[in-house]
Order: C-alpha cells, then structure tokens, then sequence
C-alpha cells in the first residue's frame, strides 16, 4: 500500500486564540461546542479578539488526524476542498510542509472563500468553535481520490462532513470504495452536536459495520441513545468492529473486538483541549498501521493527547512526536 491512512474532511484555516468566559457570554457563543457560523457572525467575533496573538494553521478535524499520523511517520493522503484564496494557498503548503499528500493543486483551485474556524479557548482549557465552512460546504464524491483510497490500509471519514447532503454523500461513496476495494474505514463522530443534530445521517454513515470508531463518552451516548457508557459500548458492537473512546482526563476505553482495554491517562496539567480527539485518533491510527497491537496503539495515543491539551494548539512538533515514539517504542 502508498498510504497508510486516506482522510476526508473539511479544509479550515484555524485561527486559535484565548478567550474569557465574559466573552463567550457577552457574545452570546454557545461553550464547548461547535457551531456554523456565517462570514460576518464570524468576522464579529473576530474584531472583537486580538487576533495578533492567535495561532494560524491548516485545520480540520480529519486534516488534524492525518497531520498528526505523518508527524509520527505515517504515509498519509487527504481530500478536501479550498479556493484560490490567500488561505487557500497557504492550506496546501500547510498540509505539504507536514508531509501530507493531497488531492488539491495551487494552479486549479476554484473561485470562492477557504473556509475558516475560529477556536476559542478559555482558562479551564474548554474549547469552542464557531466556523465559516466557505467553500468547503461544497466537498463532494467530486474530490475523493479513488486511486489514493485503494491504495490505502484504512480510510478515516470526518463525521462533520454529515452537516451538508453533498459531504454525507462523499462519506458514503468513500465508505463504498474502500469496502469494495479491501480497504478498512474509520468514523470519528468528531463533535457531540453532530450525533446529537445528524443522528440520523450518522447512522447512515456507519450503516453496514465500520472497521474502526473513534468518539468520546458523550458521542458514544448520543449516538446509542443511552444513559450510561456501559450500555452505549455495547450498542456500539453493532455499529463498529472496533472502537475507541475516550475519556478526557480519565483515559480511554478501547474495544478491540474480542476484549474491552482501558487505557490509563497521563496526568498533566490541560491548557487548550481543541485537536485531543483528533490527535489521538492520528497517533492510534499510525500504531495500528505500523503493526502495534490495540494496547499499544492506545497507550501511544492516551500519551499524544495529553502532550497536546498541555500546549496550546491541535498539533504536536516533529521533534515531541519523536520522543513519544523513543519512550514508548526504542
């Protein structure tokens, strides 16, 4: 196989800055979730920060994971979809400066606005995102590259890409490809109101079996309509092979289909919650596709994300992956 993980998602230019409570208040922004906005919403929110010391960089939630796979030494290959912007050029030398591959090319992006998400983190390390989707609500089957998804070991599918009836169908056609071609599938729900808003659209997503599902505690009852995360992960054997959910300072919950592993947390001291999920995500991924076994692969990834929460930022650096590798693995 050329790549070991083939992602799909949202191209964003995140712009990560710190925030108060009293801002997420006066500001009437909804803490700790998601939300789409339009350009001038948020341009507002924008204008009201001193965005001079906030962090820009080529986001997304799936783009996070596959960034974070390639830090580690994955071979990786991402879909998406930018314009010929400003960000949407700096997005393709982002995502090839982190050794990813992709499907967009600077000399034929259409016209349009790259879309962006505005990350807001405040002191209890709580993250909240309001996001202008651009052009990237309109990803397609269009822009999934079937040559790099059968040459894949697994195909991650970002689970915001249910919000529009075009990227719900990009999903599905990708999921059909891979299973047709012999490839695994990944899910990550990557955000309670997408199964809380687009159940439905989930479901139809992980309809059939995935390979690998990635969500946390939250996610995993939402989805299974449950009270409790003993009986959500057992709704989840019927959705997925394998899964993998975790619990925020308390660790995660791995389901390697025969047998439930907890995996220990890190204790550090959490400063900017926003890419954990995807990072861990990415850094399991990598374990798994480079012949480590689950406990492993989790370990790595409970490892990664606590590195993570501890900086501000979705990303690790080069030289931070290389020593989780060093400590866990030489």
């Amino acid at each position: 196989m050329k790549y070991d993980i083939y992602g799909i998602g949202n191209a964003l230019v995140d712009i990560v800055t710190e925030v108060s409570d009293d801002f997420l208040e006066v500001h009437e922004v909804e803490k700790g979730l998601m939300t789409l906005v339009d350009a001038d919403r948020q341009l507002q929110l924008v204008e009201a920060i001193d965005i001079h010391n906030s962090n820009m960089q080529c986001g997304g939630s799936a783009a996070n994971t596959v960034i974070a796979a390639s830090q580690f030494g994955s071979q990786t290959f991402y879909s998406c979809l930018v314009a010929s912007d400003e960000m949407g050029h700096f997005y393709i030398r982002d995502l090839k400066d982190n050794g990813v591959s992709t499907n967009l090319h600077e000399h034929n992006l259409p016209e349009g606005v790259t879309g962006k998400c505005l990350v807001m983190t405040t002191p209890d390390a709580s993250r909240t995102m309001n996001t202008f989707l651009g052009i990237t609500s309109s990803f397609s089957k269009v822009q999934v590259d079937e040559d790099a998804l059968k040459q894949s070991k697994y195909t991650y599918l970002e689970g915001y890409l249910v919000t529009s009836e075009n990227g719900l169908e990009a999903m599905i056609h990708a999921r059909d490809l891979a299973r047709a071609a012999g490839v695994k599938t990944a899910l990550t729900f990557s955000d309670p109101s997408m199964v809380k808003y687009f159940n439905a659209q989930m479901h139809q997503v992980a309809a059939g079996g995935i390979d690998l599902l990635f969500c946390n505690e939250e996610e995993a009852m939402l989805f299974t309509e449950t009270s409790s995360l003993e009986d959500a992960r057992e709704k989840l054997k019927d959705v997925a092979k394998k899964f993998a959910i975790t619990q925020g300072a308390n660790g995660a919950m791995l389901w390697d289909g025969d047998t439930f592993i907890d995996i220990e947390p890190y204790a550090v001291k959490a400063l900017d919650t926003n890419g954990a999920g995807d990072m861990f995500a990415g850094a399991f991924l990598y374990g798994i596709t480079k012949g480590h076994s689950f406990i492993e692969s989790g370990k790595m990834a409970s490892l990664a994300s606590s590195q993570v929460v501890s900086q501000y930022g979705p990303r690790l650096k080069r030289d931070q992956a290389r020593k989780i590798l060093n400590h866990l693995f030489e």
